[in-house]
Protein backbone atom coordinates (compact mmCIF):
# COMPACT_ATOMS: atom_id res chain seq x y z
CA UNK A 1 0.00 0.00 0.00
CA UNK A 2 1.37 3.61 -0.81
CA UNK A 3 2.26 5.93 2.01
CA UNK A 4 1.17 9.74 1.16
CA UNK A 5 4.91 10.87 0.86
CA UNK A 6 5.41 7.71 -1.51
CA UNK A 7 2.46 9.46 -3.56
CA UNK A 8 3.60 12.79 -2.92
CA UNK A 9 7.27 11.56 -4.34
CA UNK A 10 5.44 9.71 -7.52
CA UNK A 11 3.45 12.65 -8.30
CA UNK A 12 5.81 14.96 -7.85
CA UNK A 13 8.46 12.78 -10.04
CA UNK A 14 6.08 12.05 -12.72
CA UNK A 15 5.62 16.05 -13.00
CA UNK A 16 9.03 16.73 -13.66
CA UNK A 17 8.73 14.41 -16.28
CA UNK A 18 6.10 15.72 -18.06
CA UNK A 19 7.54 19.27 -17.73
CA UNK A 20 10.57 18.81 -18.95
CA UNK A 21 9.54 16.73 -22.05
CA UNK A 22 6.93 19.37 -22.84
CA UNK A 23 10.03 21.98 -22.25
CA UNK A 24 12.58 20.23 -24.31
CA UNK A 25 9.96 19.24 -27.18
CA UNK A 26 10.11 15.68 -26.85
CA UNK A 27 6.24 16.31 -25.96
CA UNK A 28 5.75 18.54 -28.99
CA UNK A 29 3.01 20.38 -29.21
CA UNK A 30 -0.42 19.36 -30.78
CA UNK A 31 0.79 15.80 -29.53
CA UNK A 32 -2.19 13.84 -27.83
CA UNK A 33 -1.54 11.58 -24.59
CA UNK A 34 -3.87 9.58 -22.64
CA UNK A 35 -4.26 9.52 -19.08
CA UNK A 36 -3.95 5.64 -19.88
CA UNK A 37 -0.74 5.49 -21.39
CA UNK A 38 0.45 8.38 -19.06
CA UNK A 39 -0.29 6.26 -16.29
CA UNK A 40 0.96 3.04 -17.67
CA UNK A 41 4.58 4.80 -19.78
CA UNK A 42 5.41 5.98 -16.39
CA UNK A 43 4.20 3.38 -13.70
CA UNK A 44 1.85 5.01 -11.71
CA UNK A 45 -1.94 4.77 -10.78
CA UNK A 46 -4.80 6.49 -12.44
CA UNK A 47 -5.00 8.93 -9.46
CA UNK A 48 -1.31 10.27 -9.53
CA UNK A 49 -1.50 10.74 -13.16
CA UNK A 50 -4.22 12.58 -13.03
CA UNK A 51 -3.11 14.98 -10.56
CA UNK A 52 0.54 15.56 -12.65
CA UNK A 53 -2.24 16.34 -15.12
CA UNK A 54 -4.35 18.70 -13.26
CA UNK A 55 -1.40 20.68 -12.34
CA UNK A 56 0.33 20.52 -15.85
CA UNK A 57 -2.60 22.35 -17.05
CA UNK A 58 -3.05 25.04 -14.59
CA UNK A 59 0.14 25.69 -15.70
CA UNK A 60 -1.23 26.44 -19.22
CA UNK A 61 1.05 23.55 -20.38
CA UNK A 62 -1.87 21.06 -21.61
CA UNK A 63 -5.24 21.02 -22.37
CA UNK A 64 -7.62 17.78 -21.17
CA UNK A 65 -10.99 17.30 -22.51
CA UNK A 66 -13.59 14.59 -23.16
CA UNK A 67 -13.10 12.30 -25.86
CA UNK A 68 -9.87 14.14 -27.13
CA UNK A 69 -7.20 13.51 -24.74
CA UNK A 70 -4.85 15.43 -23.48
CA UNK A 71 -3.27 18.27 -25.97
CA UNK A 72 0.29 19.51 -25.50
CA UNK A 73 0.15 23.17 -25.49
CA UNK A 74 2.04 25.20 -27.08
CA UNK A 75 4.65 27.81 -25.09
CA UNK A 76 2.31 31.12 -26.11
CA UNK A 77 -0.07 29.44 -23.90
CA UNK A 78 2.25 28.27 -20.65
CA UNK A 79 1.98 30.17 -17.03
CA UNK A 80 6.46 31.65 -17.84
CA UNK A 81 5.59 33.14 -14.29
CA UNK A 82 5.49 29.91 -12.64
CA UNK A 83 8.93 28.67 -10.74
CA UNK A 84 8.70 24.70 -11.30
CA UNK A 85 8.18 26.30 -15.70
CA UNK A 86 11.29 28.39 -14.78
CA UNK A 87 13.22 25.96 -13.26
CA UNK A 88 12.54 23.03 -15.91
CA UNK A 89 13.25 25.24 -18.32
CA UNK A 90 16.48 26.11 -16.47
CA UNK A 91 17.50 22.23 -16.34
CA UNK A 92 16.72 22.43 -20.36
CA UNK A 93 18.59 23.53 -23.83
CA UNK A 94 17.18 27.02 -23.70
CA UNK A 95 19.02 27.79 -20.53
CA UNK A 96 20.54 31.00 -22.07
CA UNK A 97 17.29 32.34 -23.70
CA UNK A 98 15.64 31.70 -20.55
CA UNK A 99 18.27 33.47 -18.13
CA UNK A 100 18.31 36.48 -20.75
CA UNK A 101 14.33 36.53 -20.36
CA UNK A 102 14.52 36.51 -16.93
CA UNK A 103 17.20 38.95 -16.70
CA UNK A 104 15.33 41.89 -18.73
CA UNK A 105 12.48 41.12 -16.72
CA UNK A 106 14.12 41.87 -13.31
CA UNK A 107 15.56 44.85 -15.02
CA UNK A 108 12.08 46.16 -15.52
CA UNK A 109 11.10 45.87 -11.48
CA UNK A 110 13.75 44.95 -9.20
CA UNK A 111 15.40 48.78 -9.44
CA UNK A 112 11.86 50.15 -8.75
CA UNK A 113 11.14 47.91 -5.74
CA UNK A 114 14.75 49.18 -4.48
CA UNK A 115 13.85 52.61 -4.86
CA UNK A 116 10.41 51.96 -2.74
CA UNK A 117 12.27 50.04 0.00
CA UNK A 118 14.58 53.07 0.22
CA UNK A 119 11.06 54.74 1.09
CA UNK A 120 9.45 52.51 2.92
CA UNK A 121 11.49 49.40 4.33
CA UNK A 122 10.85 48.86 8.60
CA UNK A 123 14.47 48.88 10.90
CA UNK A 124 14.01 45.36 10.83
CA UNK A 125 13.92 44.68 7.13
CA UNK A 126 16.94 46.74 7.04
CA UNK A 127 18.80 44.78 9.45
CA UNK A 128 17.85 41.67 7.75
CA UNK A 129 19.43 42.94 4.38
CA UNK A 130 22.52 44.06 6.31
CA UNK A 131 22.94 40.52 7.60
CA UNK A 132 22.06 38.88 4.64
CA UNK A 133 25.26 40.58 2.93
CA UNK A 134 27.51 39.65 5.54
CA UNK A 135 26.49 36.30 5.49
CA UNK A 136 27.47 36.66 1.27
CA UNK A 137 30.84 38.01 2.44
CA UNK A 138 31.69 35.03 4.92
CA UNK A 139 30.60 32.13 2.64
CA UNK A 140 31.94 34.10 -0.61
CA UNK A 141 35.08 33.89 1.03
CA UNK A 142 34.99 29.90 2.13
CA UNK A 143 33.28 29.36 -1.33
CA UNK A 144 30.32 27.47 0.38
CA UNK A 145 27.99 28.34 -2.18
CA UNK A 146 24.63 27.13 -1.16
CA UNK A 147 25.11 28.84 1.57
CA UNK A 148 25.77 32.30 0.05
CA UNK A 149 22.64 31.42 -2.76
CA UNK A 150 20.67 30.67 0.95
CA UNK A 151 21.75 34.66 1.93
CA UNK A 152 21.54 35.96 -1.81
CA UNK A 153 17.90 35.08 -1.63
CA UNK A 154 16.88 36.08 1.65
CA UNK A 155 18.27 39.60 0.81
CA UNK A 156 16.24 39.62 -2.35
CA UNK A 157 13.13 38.41 -0.85
CA UNK A 158 13.32 41.05 1.80
CA UNK A 159 13.67 43.86 -0.56
CA UNK A 160 10.62 42.76 -2.37
CA UNK A 161 8.73 42.57 0.86
CA UNK A 162 10.33 46.48 1.87
CA UNK A 163 8.64 47.50 -1.50
CA UNK A 164 5.41 47.39 -0.27
CA UNK A 165 4.10 46.49 -3.34
CA UNK A 166 2.35 43.17 -3.53
CA UNK A 167 3.17 42.60 -7.23
CA UNK A 168 6.74 43.18 -6.53
CA UNK A 169 6.68 40.98 -3.48
CA UNK A 170 4.61 38.07 -5.59
CA UNK A 171 7.68 37.54 -8.10
CA UNK A 172 10.21 36.70 -5.19
CA UNK A 173 9.81 32.94 -6.09
CA UNK A 174 11.17 33.96 -10.03
CA UNK A 175 14.20 35.92 -8.35
CA UNK A 176 14.68 32.77 -6.23
CA UNK A 177 15.04 30.45 -9.39
CA UNK A 178 16.98 32.81 -11.14
CA UNK A 179 19.52 32.70 -8.21
CA UNK A 180 19.13 28.97 -7.70
CA UNK A 181 19.19 28.08 -11.42
CA UNK A 182 22.41 29.74 -11.86
CA UNK A 183 24.39 28.31 -8.75
CA UNK A 184 22.81 24.45 -9.53
CA UNK A 185 23.57 24.50 -13.23
CA UNK A 186 27.96 25.83 -12.52
CA UNK A 187 27.16 29.24 -13.69
CA UNK A 188 28.74 30.65 -10.12
CA UNK A 189 32.47 31.15 -9.78
CA UNK A 190 33.56 29.04 -6.98
CA UNK A 191 34.76 32.25 -5.37
CA UNK A 192 31.69 34.78 -6.04
CA UNK A 193 32.49 38.00 -7.12
CA UNK A 194 33.59 40.46 -4.36
CA UNK A 195 32.46 43.72 -6.90
CA UNK A 196 28.83 41.74 -6.42
CA UNK A 197 28.51 41.51 -3.20
CA UNK A 198 29.96 44.96 -2.56
CA UNK A 199 27.18 46.09 -5.04
CA UNK A 200 24.58 44.50 -2.64
CA UNK A 201 26.02 46.01 0.50
CA UNK A 202 25.51 49.65 -1.46
CA UNK A 203 21.69 48.67 -2.30
CA UNK A 204 21.46 47.60 1.86
CA UNK A 205 23.20 51.00 2.86
CA UNK A 206 21.09 53.05 0.20
CA UNK A 207 17.84 51.60 1.44
CA UNK A 208 18.90 52.28 5.41
CA UNK A 209 19.76 55.79 4.16
CA UNK A 210 16.55 56.23 1.99
CA UNK A 211 18.48 57.15 -0.81
CA UNK A 212 15.91 56.17 -3.34
CA UNK A 213 18.32 57.07 -6.72
CA UNK A 214 21.21 54.73 -5.31
CA UNK A 215 19.08 52.14 -4.35
CA UNK A 216 17.86 52.12 -7.78
CA UNK A 217 21.20 52.68 -9.16
CA UNK A 218 23.03 49.86 -7.33
CA UNK A 219 20.30 47.03 -8.12
CA UNK A 220 20.35 47.71 -11.75
CA UNK A 221 24.14 47.21 -11.49
CA UNK A 222 23.65 43.77 -9.20
CA UNK A 223 21.08 42.70 -12.71
CA UNK A 224 23.71 43.88 -14.95
CA UNK A 225 26.23 42.21 -13.39
CA UNK A 226 24.49 38.83 -13.19
CA UNK A 227 23.80 38.63 -16.65
CA UNK A 228 27.36 39.48 -18.03
CA UNK A 229 28.48 36.89 -15.75
CA UNK A 230 25.89 34.35 -17.29
CA UNK A 231 26.68 35.63 -20.75
CA UNK A 232 30.41 35.14 -20.22
CA UNK A 233 29.81 31.50 -18.78
CA UNK A 234 27.59 30.62 -21.57
CA UNK A 235 30.35 31.82 -24.64
CA UNK A 236 33.06 30.47 -22.71
CA UNK A 237 31.15 26.89 -22.74
CA UNK A 238 29.56 27.42 -26.04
Amino acid sequence: MSTPSNVGALHGNLLSALGTGIVSGELAAGQVLTLEGVSAQHGVSRSVAREAIRVLESMGMIESRRRVGITIQPSTKWNVFDPRLIRWRLEGRDRAAQLGSLSELRRGFEPAAAALAARRANADQCRIMAAAVSDMVVHGRSGDLDSYLLADKVFHRTLLEASGNEMFRALNDVVAEVLTGRTHHGMMPVSPNPAAIELHDEVARAIRMRDESAAERAMRAIIDEAATAVTGDQAANG
